[in-house]
């Protein structure tokens, strides 16, 4: 027996690539407005309301009432993704990476995408003529999930607490609650089974519904740790784990839903800034180079339309 048949036997593979787990793209931006601009930068002018008053008697002045008017400001950068595959990683695999290395690329810019959405409605905001003012969402349009003064995880009560903020402001449009995985086993885990609420739930966990209590539900692991915060209603003290009217704010410590209205977030892409491109590279031993590049950014229009929950971790 000739033992140099060994050198004929050739290693079989398969020749699908098995992606690993993760978010496929974005899920955020068309959620919101969308945008396309030229510059730099973008500014968006906004218009206040001014109610109708009583006329005081026949033949009166015309009235001149005041109506408020600003701008914010929204910056794009540049976000992009790029691999190298060398002449003998295509000789030596039996698939050609290019197309799911493209692939990897769009879905990691989307992602990118969302955490530039994510940071802009949670964070500050520029405002003014010329864009130099800031604006944090303040604690006013921040709520907690509580079970008398102590923090606890997301229930129905906190859901409602969610849904008051935007009914109180009279906010119209379609609401979104941007939500990690855990958020729908705690609400699952609180509600009780002859709860009217309970069925609607499941559902929810199961993938059945995406829409409950005025809300469209989003998947997201992308949300922050909760920033400094507290509400109206308590104060978070560090000291005893408890909110109350005297303690100090925690930082960074507990887990954050976001709940907005489409409107009231704006995504913007610079138009003519997108490249997409695989070739050779002559300064990289004709190496192939996969690279895709885009302008992009978010803002928040206003604070209403936006509020942090935030629950136990």
């Amino acid at each position: 027996m000739n033992s140099q048949i060994e050198a004929w036997r050739v290693q079989q593979y398969a020749s699908n690539v098995y992606r690993l787990a993760q978010q496929k793209g974005s899920r955020l931006a068309n959620l919101l407005r969308q945008e396309s601009f030229t510059g730099k930068a973008e500014f968006f002018d906004r218009i206040g309301s001014a109610t109708a008053q009583e006329k005081a008697g026949r033949n009166v002045d015309t009235p001149n009432l005041n109506i408020d008017h600003s701008r914010r400001m929204l910056v794009s950068k540049t976000y992009d993704w790029g691999t190298l595959v060398d002449r003998t990683d295509k000789l030596e695999n039996i698939h050609s990476p290019e197309s799911h290395y493209a692939v990897a690329a769009k879905d990691g810019l989307g992602r990118k995408m969302d955490d530039v959405i994510i940071e802009a409605l949670l964070g500050t905001a520029r405002y003014g003529e010329d864009g130099s003012s800031s604006q944090t969402l303040g604690n006013a349009q921040k709520v907690t999930a509580t079970t008398g003064a102590a923090l606890d995880y997301p229930n129905m009560l906190f859901l409602r607490k969610l849904k008051r903020k935007f009914d109180e402001a009279e906010v119209e449009g379609a609401r979104i609650l941007v939500h990690g995985a855990d958020f729908l086993d705690a609400l699952l885990g609180v509600t009780q089974v002859t709860s009217s609420d309970y069925a609607a739930v499941k559902a929810l966990v199961r993938g059945e519904i995406d829409t409950f209590m005025g809300f469209k539900f989003v998947h997201s692991e992308r949300l922050p740790l909760a920033s400094v915060h507290d509400d109206a209603d308590y104060h978070f003290n560090v000291a005893t784990g408890y909110y109350d009217a005297a303690g100090t704010d925690m930082v960074g410590t507990e887990k954050c839903c976001l709940a907005f209205v489409g409107d009231g977030g704006i995504f913007g892409k610079r138009t003519g800034a997108e490249v997409a491109k695989i070739e050779e590279r002559a300064d990289k031993s004709y190496s192939n180079q996969i690279y895709i590049a885009q302008d992009f950014g978010a803002l928040r229009m206003e604070e209403y339309k936006v509020v942090q929950g935030i629950y136990k971790a």
